[in-house]
Formats: structure tokens, sequence, C-alpha cells
């Protein structure tokens, strides 16, 4: 074999051996290749949006379970609440207007500063969540008993202790509409509903901006300036905050900033504030004061 044919047969062993191919091959390959390629990108794209579709379609049918799957309390209280106001009969005349259409909307009833003695107003304007306030303290060795709704009293006479109880409501519509109240009794359960129906008796709205200063969105999402409000020795500022700083208050505070509509506020307390009756009192003073003209503002 001469030294040509040698040389030829190498280079056909190493085409072999790597695969090389030749350049009109090469192109075809690479048009092939991109066709592959477009085939494989529309797939994923139909994939993608298959899983969009399929994600979707599970959100729905979760909301639709978590419908059906309402507690049997939940569907009671709504059955109740529906039966209520259709055999109320208003004695008001703020009462006959709302039972007859004329007023739809609760923001008619306090701008022109209509005073509401009916409870049932409120549950027909107003889509309302409830909740008590814990300011009470079950009985525990060396004081280490848990905090609970009720707080237990008693007077003393000649024959027994007669005990009496106390809650504190709180109720709002997440909306800008909140109000708070208690209610005393012999028995708890007449306690929480006196508390309740005060509460609806004495809501208010509050204003609700984006005022800090880091923040530019337009959103209302926390108070409108810094405002504060005082009961007894119970003091508390609340300052606005960017969005997704979260509510930097006490626990129970929580709870009426939640049902009033603020999602973002800094806060500062004073006083005494193991007295959580004068500690809400005076959160919801300083709430009260984002709707008045002449706003007394803490320095």
């Amino acid at each position: 074999m001469t030294k040509e044919k040698k040389e030829i047969d190498a280079l056909k062993k190493t085409a072999k051996a790597h695969e090389t191919l030749s350049e009109e091959k090469a192109e075809e390959k690479a048009e092939k290749t991109t066709e592959i390629t477009k085939k494989l990108i529309e797939e994923e794209t139909k994939k993608q949006e298959a899983e969009v579709k399929s994600e979707k379609e599970l959100a729905i049918k979760k909301e639709e379970s978590k419908k059906e799957k309402k507690s049997e309390k939940e569907l009671a209280i709504e059955k109740a609440k529906e039966e209520t106001i259709s055999s109320w009969e208003p004695k008001t005349e703020l009462g006959k207007e709302v039972k007859d259409g004329k007023i739809k909307n609760i923001d008619e009833i306090l701008d022109n500063n209509r005073k509401i003695l009916e409870e049932e107003i409120v549950d027909s304007l107003l889509d309302v969540q409830t909740d008590l306030i814990l300011i009470g303290q079950a009985k525990g060795k060396f004081g280490g008993g848990k905090r609970r709704a009720w707080r237990q009293t008693q007077k003393k006479t000649k024959a027994k202790n007669i005990p009496t109880f106390s809650a504190m409501a709180v109720i709002g519509d997440e909306n800008g509409h909140v109000g708070i109240s208690i209610g005393k009794s012999k028995e708890t359960l007449p306690a929480r509903d006196k508390a309740l129906r005060k509460a609806k008796l004495s809501i208010i709205k509050i204003k609700r901006a984006c005022s800090s200063f880091d923040c530019a969105c337009s959103e209302l999402h926390t108070v409108p300036f810094k405002i504060s409000g005082k009961v007894g020795s119970c003091r508390v500022v609340l300052i606005p905050a960017p969005q997704g700083t979260g509510l930097v208050v006490g626990g129970e505070l929580k709870k009426i900033l939640k049902f009033a509509g603020i999602k973002d506020v800094y806060s500062k307390t004073f006083g005494k504030k193991r007295t959580t009756f004068n500690l809400i009192k005076a959160c919801f003073d300083a709430l009260k004061k984002t709707t008045s003209r002449e706003e007394k503002r803490w320095q």
C-alpha cells in the first residue's frame, strides 16, 4: 500500500471514530436540528399552557371545595343571620329606611352622624367579622393561668359571692369600619352577645392611606398620619409604615387594626399596658382621630 492510501484509510477511520461529517451532510443536519428545536419549543409552550390551565382549575376547585366544606357552625350562623334580617321589624326611622332599601351604604349613615340603635342595620349593610379580646385569665398555680375571653369578678354579700362575667368584642369589615364594646352579665354567653350588640352600635369609619415616606403605592394600607390615643394611663401611638411591614403592635391590638383594614403600621405604647381594657380603648381612640378635622397629635 502506498502512503496516500494509508493516509486515506486513516482519515476514514478517524471520521468513523469521531463521526465527522462532510459540509453538505452537516448543512442538512443543521436544517433538521432547527426544525427539531422549533418542534421542541412548541411542545414546551403547550406543556406550560396546560400546566397553567391545570393550576387555575385546581385553584378554582380548591375554592369551591372550601365553600362546600364550610363547617356546620358557619352555615348555621349564616342561616340564622339571614333569618334574623328577613324577620326583622325595624322600630326606628333609620331602620325603616334601611329595610326599604333607601339606604344601601353605611357611610351615608356615619357621614351624617346618624345614631344607630338597631344592630340589624349593621348586619344588613356590612359583612361583619367578630372576635373577642382576651381580657381575662384562667386559674393556674402561682398566677400562671392562660388568657381567656371572659373576665370574672365577684361581689361579696352576706349570703354568698355573686360572680359577674365581662367580655370585650371587636367587629369590623376589614375595609375602614370597626367597633368595640364591653358587655357584662351573670353568665358568659349573654355577656358575649351584649358586647357584640354594643360593638355594632358603636361602629365608626376610619381613614386609611399610603402615607409612609419610603412607600409610594396607591393602596390604602396604613394610617394617614401619626396619631395617638389615650385612656387612663395607657397611650398608644400609631405611625405610618411602608407596604410589607405588617402590624408591629401587641397581640390584642392586631385584632382591632386587622378588622379596621390596616395592614402596615408601627406603634409605641406607654403607661400600664397590662390593662387590656384601656389599651384597646386607647387604640380605638387613636383610630377615631383619623377622621376628625382637628387631630390632637401626640408630641
